[in-house]
């Protein structure tokens, strides 16, 4: 079948080749797949680098981000010298250091409803490496109309899941979520943070999947979604099937998207409605000009041991506000921040919906972070 394994490939997949259920025929199968993954961090950077070495033969590379030293606790695939380069262009150099015998395909973009048919048509297998609800329920309903099997991971803190969705007929995404949860119960890792290993983890096995589906081997993981808890290293399974009466998806549409990004509680209740923000610069500026916003910081308290914006008045963990909302002003200004603006705009929204004047609330866009960038470059970036 197709393109025949040179000498030198031969000695490189030399365990691979001794293997019954893989090997001359099933290495040169790798050889003539394709396998695109969306996001070149945590979950792609042992994805892309175990895939590579494995020996199939076309890989993308789908992200528009840029190395931040952040990253480098996790995203094992760049180095330090990678830091301010494109996530694309250093994964891709990594992996051809790894490989040169595979071909690279690199996209410096943002996968949305607008161009997801285009770049995903053309492989055998998508994984995906993304830590957002929209661009998850994109890959889905893309992988859905175009009849693709994707191999879904997914971390949080000590926590990792593996599944492989629209596989020969079985569940996806929407059957597992048919709605994302509210962000405030999900945040992401630059939110919650993750064990730096924990990707590796989840990646490997994202990345068997991968081969596995390519071989035609092995029992896949559609249905079941495996969880993986690094700190008792135990996994355990759970069975999903398809909702039978879910209209399926026949074109993309940004609406669906949104629809399904909406907590259960939003699509219930009355919109959100406008929110108001600032950035750290016009914080600083408005207060010494007299100014005096009650300022509400929602991290944990580790984060706090870190570092806090001078000024704070109170601290409370962002899922503890509803519970200890009492203790918030309602007759001035209130200002919340946290890390980066995510678990903050999520208070802010809760505070306007719950009695608090939405005139009056205000969420710090950027967080510590862009504090940092705009007010004090002492300010740890963590």
């Amino acid at each position: 079948m197709g393109e025949q394994l040179s000498r030198e490939e031969r000695a490189r997949y030399a365990r691979h080749l001794i293997l019954p259920e893989m090997g001359e025929e099933g290495q040169k199968k790798l050889k003539n797949s394709s396998v695109i993954v969306i996001g070149a961090g945590g979950l792609g950077s042992p994805t892309l680098l175990y895939l590579a070495a494995a020996g199939v033969g076309r890989i993308g590379i789908i992200d528009d981000d840029r190395v931040d030293i952040t990253n480098l606790q996790r995203q094992v695939i760049h180095s330090t010298e990678a830091v301010g380069s494109l996530k694309v262009e250093s994964a891709a150099n990594r992996i051809r250091e790894l490989n040169p015998e595979i071909e690279i395909v690199e996209h410096n973009i943002r996968l949305d409803v607008s161009n997801a048919l285009e770049l995903l048509s053309d492989w055998d297998v998508v994984i995906d490496g993304t830590d957002n609800f929209p661009t998850r329920y994109t890959i889905n309903d893309a992988c859905e109309i175009l009849g693709k099997p994707w191999v879904f991971g997914s971390i949080h803190r000590f926590e990792g899941q593996v599944t492989v969705f629209n596989f020969n007929g079985g569940p996806n995404y929407r059957d597992l979520f048919p709605n994302a949860p509210p962000p405030e119960l999900a945040p992401n890792c630059a939110e919650a943070g993750v064990l730096g290993v924990l990707p590796g983890i989840v990646g490997s096995v994202q990345s068997a999947e991968a081969i596995k589906l390519l071989l035609g081997i092995g029992d896949s993981l559609s249905g079941h979604l495996m969880v993986i808890d690094a700190k008792s290293m135990k996994t355990r399974s759970l069975q999903f099937d398809k909702i039978t009466e879910r209209e399926r998806i026949t074109e993309m549409s940004e609406q669906l998207i949104i629809e399904a990004c909406q907590s259960q509680e939003v699509r219930g209740g009355p919109p959100i409605g406008h929110i108001l923000e600032i950035t750290p610069a016009e914080f600083v500026e408005r207060r010494s000009k007299g100014w005096n916003p009650f300022l509400l910081d929602v991290r944990r308290e580790n984060e706090a041991a870190i570092v806090s914006l001078p000024g704070t008045d109170l601290r409370i963990e962002h899922i503890a506000v509803p519970a200890k909302a009492e203790d918030l002003p309602k007759d001035c200004d209130l200002v919340v921040y946290c890390r980066s603006g995510g678990r903050s705009d999520a208070v802010a929204r809760w505070l306007g919906q719950s009695g608090w004047d939405r005139a009056r609330v205000w969420n710090m866009v950027g967080g510590i972070h862009l504090w940092a960038d705009q007010i004090d470059s002492a300010v740890p970036k963590y």
